[in-house]
Protein backbone atom coordinates (compact mmCIF):
# COMPACT_ATOMS: atom_id res chain seq x y z
CA UNK A 1 0.00 0.00 0.00
CA UNK A 2 1.29 3.46 -0.83
CA UNK A 3 0.09 6.89 0.20
CA UNK A 4 0.75 10.18 -1.53
CA UNK A 5 0.95 13.35 0.49
CA UNK A 6 0.72 16.84 -1.01
CA UNK A 7 3.90 18.87 -0.95
CA UNK A 8 3.63 22.53 0.18
CA UNK A 9 3.74 24.81 -2.81
CA UNK A 10 1.87 22.49 -5.14
CA UNK A 11 4.97 20.69 -6.35
CA UNK A 12 3.34 17.29 -6.71
CA UNK A 13 3.19 14.54 -4.11
CA UNK A 14 5.66 12.46 -2.15
CA UNK A 15 4.97 8.70 -1.92
CA UNK A 16 5.07 7.10 1.52
CA UNK A 17 5.15 3.36 0.77
CA UNK A 18 6.48 2.24 4.17
CA UNK A 19 4.20 4.22 6.45
CA UNK A 20 2.14 1.20 7.55
CA UNK A 21 5.18 -1.07 7.78
CA UNK A 22 8.11 0.70 9.42
CA UNK A 23 6.44 3.59 11.26
CA UNK A 24 7.20 3.43 15.03
CA UNK A 25 4.20 5.60 15.91
CA UNK A 26 1.22 6.31 13.69
CA UNK A 27 -0.02 9.87 13.44
CA UNK A 28 3.30 11.43 14.41
CA UNK A 29 3.02 13.92 11.52
CA UNK A 30 0.62 15.99 13.61
CA UNK A 31 3.43 16.80 16.06
CA UNK A 32 6.66 18.75 15.91
CA UNK A 33 9.53 18.04 18.26
CA UNK A 34 10.70 20.56 20.82
CA UNK A 35 14.21 20.52 19.37
CA UNK A 36 12.80 21.55 15.98
CA UNK A 37 10.93 24.42 17.59
CA UNK A 38 14.12 25.59 19.33
CA UNK A 39 16.10 25.40 16.09
CA UNK A 40 13.42 27.22 14.09
CA UNK A 41 13.10 29.92 16.74
CA UNK A 42 16.86 30.45 16.87
CA UNK A 43 17.04 30.83 13.10
CA UNK A 44 14.04 33.17 12.87
CA UNK A 45 14.08 35.40 15.96
CA UNK A 46 17.75 35.61 16.95
CA UNK A 47 20.40 37.44 14.99
CA UNK A 48 21.57 40.83 13.85
CA UNK A 49 18.69 43.13 12.98
CA UNK A 50 16.07 40.81 14.50
CA UNK A 51 13.90 41.14 17.58
CA UNK A 52 16.29 39.27 19.85
CA UNK A 53 19.97 39.94 19.31
CA UNK A 54 22.72 38.12 21.21
CA UNK A 55 20.26 35.84 22.98
CA UNK A 56 21.92 32.69 24.28
CA UNK A 57 20.66 29.32 23.13
CA UNK A 58 20.45 28.27 26.77
CA UNK A 59 17.86 31.01 27.37
CA UNK A 60 15.83 29.78 24.40
CA UNK A 61 16.05 26.21 25.69
CA UNK A 62 14.83 27.24 29.17
CA UNK A 63 11.88 29.32 27.96
CA UNK A 64 10.91 26.60 25.46
CA UNK A 65 10.58 24.07 28.27
CA UNK A 66 8.68 26.56 30.42
CA UNK A 67 6.33 27.31 27.52
CA UNK A 68 5.73 23.60 27.01
CA UNK A 69 4.84 23.19 30.67
CA UNK A 70 2.47 26.14 30.82
CA UNK A 71 0.70 25.20 27.59
CA UNK A 72 0.24 21.63 28.75
CA UNK A 73 -1.79 22.75 31.77
CA UNK A 74 -4.49 24.78 30.02
CA UNK A 75 -4.07 24.62 26.23
CA UNK A 76 -2.53 21.35 25.12
CA UNK A 77 -4.31 19.45 27.90
CA UNK A 78 -1.92 16.56 28.15
CA UNK A 79 -4.49 14.29 29.79
CA UNK A 80 -3.12 10.83 30.40
CA UNK A 81 -4.67 7.78 31.98
CA UNK A 82 -3.32 4.83 33.93
CA UNK A 83 -5.25 1.64 34.69
CA UNK A 84 -4.26 -0.22 37.85
CA UNK A 85 -5.79 -2.94 39.99
CA UNK A 86 -6.45 -2.08 43.64
CA UNK A 87 -4.79 -4.50 46.04
CA UNK A 88 -5.83 -5.37 49.56
CA UNK A 89 -3.92 -2.44 51.09
CA UNK A 90 -6.36 -0.10 49.27
CA UNK A 91 -3.70 2.24 47.93
CA UNK A 92 -1.98 2.77 44.62
CA UNK A 93 0.98 5.02 43.76
CA UNK A 94 0.62 8.12 41.65
CA UNK A 95 2.11 8.02 38.13
CA UNK A 96 5.70 9.21 37.81
CA UNK A 97 4.74 12.23 35.67
CA UNK A 98 1.65 13.17 37.71
CA UNK A 99 0.91 16.88 38.16
CA UNK A 100 -2.81 16.94 38.98
CA UNK A 101 -5.75 14.61 38.53
CA UNK A 102 -8.77 15.28 36.37
CA UNK A 103 -10.84 12.33 37.61
CA UNK A 104 -10.49 8.84 39.04
CA UNK A 105 -12.89 6.17 37.85
CA UNK A 106 -13.64 2.53 38.60
CA UNK A 107 -14.07 0.10 35.71
CA UNK A 108 -17.56 -1.35 35.98
CA UNK A 109 -19.48 -3.89 33.96
CA UNK A 110 -19.05 -3.64 30.22
CA UNK A 111 -16.04 -1.37 30.62
CA UNK A 112 -18.17 1.58 31.76
CA UNK A 113 -16.20 3.98 33.95
CA UNK A 114 -17.86 4.94 37.21
CA UNK A 115 -16.60 8.14 38.78
CA UNK A 116 -15.06 8.03 42.26
CA UNK A 117 -15.36 11.17 44.36
CA UNK A 118 -12.71 12.65 46.65
CA UNK A 119 -13.10 12.45 50.41
CA UNK A 120 -12.55 15.96 51.78
CA UNK A 121 -13.11 15.38 55.49
CA UNK A 122 -9.90 13.68 56.49
CA UNK A 123 -6.16 13.58 55.85
CA UNK A 124 -3.12 11.43 56.49
CA UNK A 125 -0.71 13.64 58.44
CA UNK A 126 2.76 12.55 59.42
CA UNK A 127 2.89 11.07 62.89
CA UNK A 128 5.39 12.42 65.40
CA UNK A 129 6.66 9.87 67.88
CA UNK A 130 6.57 11.72 71.19
CA UNK A 131 8.08 10.52 74.43
CA UNK A 132 8.30 12.58 77.60
CA UNK A 133 8.51 12.52 81.37
CA UNK A 134 7.17 15.01 83.91
CA UNK A 135 9.70 16.88 86.01
CA UNK A 136 9.36 18.07 89.59
CA UNK A 137 8.17 21.53 88.60
CA UNK A 138 5.40 20.11 86.45
CA UNK A 139 7.10 20.66 83.08
CA UNK A 140 7.45 17.90 80.56
CA UNK A 141 10.70 17.10 78.80
CA UNK A 142 9.52 15.78 75.44
CA UNK A 143 11.47 14.07 72.72
CA UNK A 144 10.11 14.22 69.19
CA UNK A 145 10.98 11.90 66.32
CA UNK A 146 9.87 12.66 62.79
CA UNK A 147 9.50 9.44 60.80
CA UNK A 148 10.68 9.24 57.22
CA UNK A 149 8.19 8.77 54.41
CA UNK A 150 9.76 5.50 53.31
CA UNK A 151 11.72 2.86 55.17
CA UNK A 152 14.86 1.10 53.97
CA UNK A 153 12.82 -1.47 52.06
CA UNK A 154 11.04 1.20 50.02
CA UNK A 155 7.65 0.59 51.63
CA UNK A 156 5.33 3.29 52.85
CA UNK A 157 5.71 4.38 56.45
CA UNK A 158 2.80 3.55 58.79
CA UNK A 159 -0.28 5.68 58.36
CA UNK A 160 -1.38 8.16 60.98
CA UNK A 161 -3.94 7.42 63.66
CA UNK A 162 -6.25 9.95 61.98
CA UNK A 163 -6.36 7.96 58.77
CA UNK A 164 -6.53 4.60 60.59
CA UNK A 165 -9.57 5.78 62.54
CA UNK A 166 -11.19 7.12 59.38
CA UNK A 167 -10.58 4.09 57.20
CA UNK A 168 -11.58 1.41 59.73
CA UNK A 169 -14.02 0.65 62.46
CA UNK A 170 -17.37 2.12 61.51
CA UNK A 171 -17.15 1.50 57.80
CA UNK A 172 -16.34 5.06 56.84
CA UNK A 173 -14.21 3.76 54.03
CA UNK A 174 -15.41 0.25 54.46
CA UNK A 175 -17.81 0.50 51.55
CA UNK A 176 -20.92 0.13 53.69
CA UNK A 177 -24.00 1.97 52.57
CA UNK A 178 -26.41 3.71 54.87
CA UNK A 179 -29.35 2.09 53.13
CA UNK A 180 -30.09 0.04 50.08
CA UNK A 181 -32.80 2.51 49.22
CA UNK A 182 -30.97 5.80 49.25
CA UNK A 183 -27.88 4.47 47.45
CA UNK A 184 -25.43 6.54 49.43
CA UNK A 185 -22.48 6.09 51.74
CA UNK A 186 -22.71 7.40 55.26
CA UNK A 187 -18.99 8.14 55.65
CA UNK A 188 -19.65 8.80 59.31
CA UNK A 189 -21.99 11.71 58.66
CA UNK A 190 -25.30 10.22 59.77
CA UNK A 191 -24.95 11.93 63.11
CA UNK A 192 -24.38 15.27 61.38
CA UNK A 193 -26.83 15.27 58.50
CA UNK A 194 -29.30 12.63 59.77
CA UNK A 195 -31.13 12.54 56.42
CA UNK A 196 -30.34 12.94 52.77
CA UNK A 197 -31.18 16.64 52.99
CA UNK A 198 -27.93 18.52 52.46
CA UNK A 199 -26.04 15.36 51.48
CA UNK A 200 -22.86 16.21 49.61
CA UNK A 201 -22.22 14.67 46.16
CA UNK A 202 -19.23 12.60 47.27
CA UNK A 203 -21.49 10.86 49.83
CA UNK A 204 -24.54 10.34 47.61
CA UNK A 205 -23.08 7.45 45.62
CA UNK A 206 -21.96 3.86 46.08
CA UNK A 207 -19.03 3.75 43.69
CA UNK A 208 -16.48 4.57 46.37
CA UNK A 209 -14.18 7.37 47.45
CA UNK A 210 -10.51 8.22 47.33
CA UNK A 211 -8.01 10.44 49.06
CA UNK A 212 -4.71 11.60 47.54
CA UNK A 213 -1.79 11.97 49.92
CA UNK A 214 0.69 14.21 48.10
CA UNK A 215 3.32 13.70 50.82
CA UNK A 216 3.65 9.99 50.10
CA UNK A 217 2.43 10.06 46.51
CA UNK A 218 -0.31 7.53 47.19
CA UNK A 219 -4.01 7.28 46.38
CA UNK A 220 -6.05 5.76 49.22
CA UNK A 221 -9.34 4.14 48.21
CA UNK A 222 -12.42 2.77 49.91
CA UNK A 223 -12.63 -0.96 50.50
CA UNK A 224 -15.48 -1.54 48.05
CA UNK A 225 -12.94 -0.88 45.28
CA UNK A 226 -10.61 -3.67 46.45
CA UNK A 227 -9.79 -6.16 43.72
CA UNK A 228 -11.24 -3.90 41.03
CA UNK A 229 -9.49 -1.83 38.42
CA UNK A 230 -9.41 1.94 38.58
CA UNK A 231 -8.29 4.47 35.99
CA UNK A 232 -6.39 7.57 37.08
CA UNK A 233 -6.93 10.40 34.62
CA UNK A 234 -4.30 13.04 35.23
CA UNK A 235 -2.44 16.00 33.79
CA UNK A 236 1.26 15.95 32.94
CA UNK A 237 3.64 18.71 31.89
CA UNK A 238 5.10 17.02 28.82
CA UNK A 239 8.45 16.24 30.44
CA UNK A 240 7.76 12.76 31.78
CA UNK A 241 10.08 11.12 29.24
CA UNK A 242 12.22 12.35 26.38
CA UNK A 243 9.71 10.92 23.90
CA UNK A 244 7.00 13.28 25.17
CA UNK A 245 8.80 16.48 24.13
CA UNK A 246 6.39 16.90 21.23
CA UNK A 247 4.07 19.79 20.40
CA UNK A 248 0.94 19.64 18.22
CA UNK A 249 1.45 21.60 15.02
CA UNK A 250 -1.78 23.46 15.75
CA UNK A 251 0.02 25.10 18.71
CA UNK A 252 3.44 25.58 17.10
CA UNK A 253 3.05 29.32 16.59
CA UNK A 254 1.92 29.74 20.19
CA UNK A 255 5.18 28.11 21.31
CA UNK A 256 7.19 30.65 19.31
CA UNK A 257 5.33 33.56 20.89
CA UNK A 258 5.77 32.15 24.39
CA UNK A 259 9.51 31.73 23.87
CA UNK A 260 9.86 35.18 22.33
CA UNK A 261 8.03 36.88 25.18
CA UNK A 262 10.00 34.94 27.79
CA UNK A 263 13.36 35.81 26.26
CA UNK A 264 12.45 39.46 25.67
CA UNK A 265 11.00 40.07 29.13
CA UNK A 266 14.18 38.74 30.74
CA UNK A 267 16.43 41.24 28.95
CA UNK A 268 17.08 44.85 29.92
CA UNK A 269 17.93 46.05 26.40
CA UNK A 270 14.50 45.30 24.93
CA UNK A 271 12.02 48.15 24.83
CA UNK A 272 8.81 47.98 26.80
CA UNK A 273 6.82 48.48 23.62
CA UNK A 274 8.31 45.36 22.08
CA UNK A 275 7.62 43.37 25.24
CA UNK A 276 3.98 44.46 25.32
CA UNK A 277 3.59 43.62 21.63
CA UNK A 278 4.99 40.14 22.20
CA UNK A 279 2.71 39.71 25.20
CA UNK A 280 -0.37 40.50 23.10
CA UNK A 281 0.82 38.16 20.36
CA UNK A 282 1.36 35.41 22.92
CA UNK A 283 -2.17 35.84 24.23
CA UNK A 284 -3.66 35.86 20.71
CA UNK A 285 -1.78 32.75 19.56
CA UNK A 286 -2.60 30.88 22.78
CA UNK A 287 -6.28 31.65 22.32
CA UNK A 288 -6.09 30.54 18.69
CA UNK A 289 -4.39 27.29 19.73
CA UNK A 290 -7.13 26.60 22.28
CA UNK A 291 -9.80 27.03 19.62
CA UNK A 292 -7.96 24.80 17.19
CA UNK A 293 -7.32 22.06 19.74
CA UNK A 294 -10.89 22.17 21.07
CA UNK A 295 -11.75 20.11 17.98
CA UNK A 296 -15.35 21.28 17.86
CA UNK A 297 -17.29 19.87 14.92
CA UNK A 298 -20.56 21.32 13.64
CA UNK A 299 -22.01 17.81 13.24
CA UNK A 300 -21.37 17.01 16.92
CA UNK A 301 -22.95 20.29 18.03
CA UNK A 302 -25.98 19.56 15.86
CA UNK A 303 -26.33 16.10 17.36
CA UNK A 304 -26.26 17.53 20.88
CA UNK A 305 -28.78 20.24 20.05
CA UNK A 306 -31.21 17.69 18.65
CA UNK A 307 -31.76 16.47 22.18
CA UNK A 308 -33.50 19.76 22.88
CA UNK A 309 -36.90 20.96 21.73
CA UNK A 310 -35.57 22.85 18.72
CA UNK A 311 -35.60 22.35 14.99
CA UNK A 312 -32.06 22.48 13.65
CA UNK A 313 -31.57 23.23 9.96
CA UNK A 314 -28.22 22.79 8.31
Amino acid sequence: MSITLPVPGGGGATPQPNYYVNTPQFGEYQFVSLSEIINNFTATYIGEGKILENTLRGDVHFHAHRALQELHYDTLKSCKSLEVEVCGNLRVPLPHDYVNYTKITMVGQGGIEQVLYPMRHTSNPKTIEQTGACTDDGDTADTYTFPAGFDSCGTIAPTSSTWDAFSGGNGVLGGSSTSSNNHSHSHGHDDIFSTRFGLQPEHAQTNGSFFIDCNTGMVYLSSNVAGKKIIIHYLSDGHGTTDEAMVPKLAEEAMYKWIAYGCASARVDVGEGVIQRLKKERFAETRKAKIRLSNIKIEEITQLMRNRSKWIKH
